[in-house]
């Protein structure tokens, strides 16, 4: 059997040895014995042959051949069975109050018509369970952490803190104990917190995780392009876009990696029930997590990076129907959203730094503004982070690398060793260009793959640029606009390439004598 990349599939299985009749009225937990493929978690009473489903969590097909061996079967006793009923009743109950609750959402910014804002709510309505005010905690995956060879656990000591910032920490270990969230600990090992402050002048609660990541074995599973995500949202006129609640604090910390979560204060030690922020694996097994969950619908009507999921749609009756199937598939997660966060039907919708529209896609303004004030480089780094802004939007601005190669010149000295900024005027005519591009960046159009593209290219002795366009409807669409500075010995090149056409070139082209 082949089971195709972020598919799910059922399938039938039996065990591997015959049971006797007690064994067979028994309860039996099913527990995957690896992470690909993947066999969803459950209980079950063992027959001859038994449904399960099965998931491909990798980028290339999966066989499944007669024999292998996908699952174990733990056998489970009264106890654990009223402890997984009594939780399937909380959940049921949480599911059941929440439905009397109103979700509040602003339909405002829509070009939506009453039938279709009431439409929108009743369906909204129908999953208040998934719009409730509590965090969901999946069973789908936990997280775990693996250590490199011969690490060592440690004991940091706690930093000082002033006293507003204490009583921020104080505060926040209150309302993470009532929630569940964290515990007290016996662990060995002990990471410092640290506060850092939020937009709105409030203090944040983090923990200085950098010690413990060194020693953590890096998990490759791979996030979304962002240009990809982007350029999927072809011919969509109907777009959401969902928040998922506290979305790392869903996920359970597997339990053996649970005391290499432990956070020192000078009020104790405790460590995290749920994946705490800052572990450098985290946002691979939130990909990850939202990959399963979403398996068969990512790329057909709804895309993921890490916790933000963008659903669309060609017209607003698909558009229900996508948002129920999303809905579902969170809902069997046990998984939630934020209402307040999540934007439904809008005529723009910002999406990862960007402004998705019915007509394309532009730079949010709101992140290109602080272009505006930035001020003129003095050390080598500002040139980097204005370098790193205006690069994040460089397929909005023609030329990019024309335009900033005094810039760009300057971090090539810093590869040389050359720390010292050289500030030329040509420095500040690429820096007021750069900055004057970016916020007034046009709308690129997504690709139309019914109709062919138009690639444009050119080169100079010290760049090259591309246009990735369209024509159709009597109208030219950008897509983007590529370019790249080319390194010293590529420019030697090219230089000598151009002195050879010069030198030889007419011999070839010229009439003959």
């Amino acid at each position: 059997m082949k089971i195709p990349p972020f598919h799910t599939a059922g399938i039938q299985v039996r065990p591997n040895k015959s049971l006797s009749d007690e064994e067979r009225s028994s309860t039996y937990e099913i527990i995957p014995i690896k992470r690909n493929p993947c066999v969803a978690n459950g209980l079950i009473n063992p027959q001859e042959w038994m449904n399960i489903q099965i998931a491909n969590l990798t980028i290339k097909p999966t066989l499944i051949h007669r024999g292998q061996k996908l699952a174990m079967l733990s056998r489970l006793n009264n106890a654990q069975i009223n402890a997984i009923c009594q939780a399937e009743k909380t959940k049921k109950g949480a599911m059941l109050s929440s439905s009397t609750t109103e979700i509040e959402t602003d339909l405002s910014e829509t070009n939506l018509t009453e039938k279709q804002k009431n439409n929108l709510k009743q369906l909204l309505q129908s999953f208040s369970d998934v719009f409730r005010k509590q965090n969901g905690r999946t069973n789908t995956l936990k997280h775990q952490i693996t250590l490199k060879s011969e690490s060592k656990s440690f004991n940091s000591p706690p930093y000082r803190y002033a006293p507003i910032r204490r009583q921020v920490i104080e505060q926040n270990i209150e309302e993470m104990l009532e929630e569940g969230i964290i515990e007290p600990s016996k662990s060995p090992w002990a990471s410092p917190v640290v506060s850092a402050p939020k937009k709105d002048g409030s203090m944040r609660f983090c923990v200085d995780y950098r010690k413990l990541n060194s020693v953590t074995t890096r998990d490759a599973y791979p996030i979304p392009r962002i240009d990809d995500t982007l350029d999927s949202l072809q011919e969509a006129k109907f777009i959401s876009t969902l928040d998922l609640r506290s979305g790392y604090w869903q996920v359970e910390m597997d339990k053996d990696s649970k005391e290499k979560t432990a956070f020192i204060t000078h009020r104790g030690l405790y460590e995290f029930n749920v994946m705490p922020f800052g572990l450098t694996n985290a946002p691979a097994t939130f990909q990850r997590l939202m990959d399963i969950v979403l398996a068969g619908l990512k790329w057909q009507c709804c895309l993921v990076y890490i916790d933000d999921i963008i659903v669309y749609s060609p017209n607003f009756e698909q558009h229900l129907l996508d948002l129920e199937k999303v809905f579902l598939a969170l809902r069997e997660a046990n998984l939630t959203l934020k209402a307040s966060k999540c934007c439904f039907c809008r005529k723009e919708m910002k999406y990862l730094g960007h402004v998705v529209t019915q007509n394309g896609i532009k730079p949010d303004p709101t992140l290109t503004k602080a272009v505006t004030y930035f001020p003129q480089p003095k050390p080598i780094k500002d040139v980097q982070s204005f370098l790193g802004l205006t690069g994040y939007y460089r397929r909005f601005i023609k030329n990019y690398a024309k335009i900033a190669e005094p810039l760009i010149k300057q971090l090539r000295q810093l590869k040389e060793r050359n720390y010292h900024l050289s500030w030329t005027p040509e420095c500040t005519t690429a820096f007021e260009a750069l900055k004057n591009k970016l916020t007034a960046a046009p709308i690129m159009s997504t690709p139309n793959f019914n109709e062919p593209f138009i690639l444009e290219l050119d080169a100079c002795e010290y760049g090259l640029v591309a246009v990735l366009a369209q024509e159709y409807n009597k109208m030219k669409h950008v897509i983007a606009y590529a370019s790249r500075t080319l390194s010293s010995m590529n420019e030697i090149t090219a230089r000598q390439s151009a002195k050879h056409l010069q030198l030889y070139g007419p011999h070839y082209i010229s009439d003959p004598i």
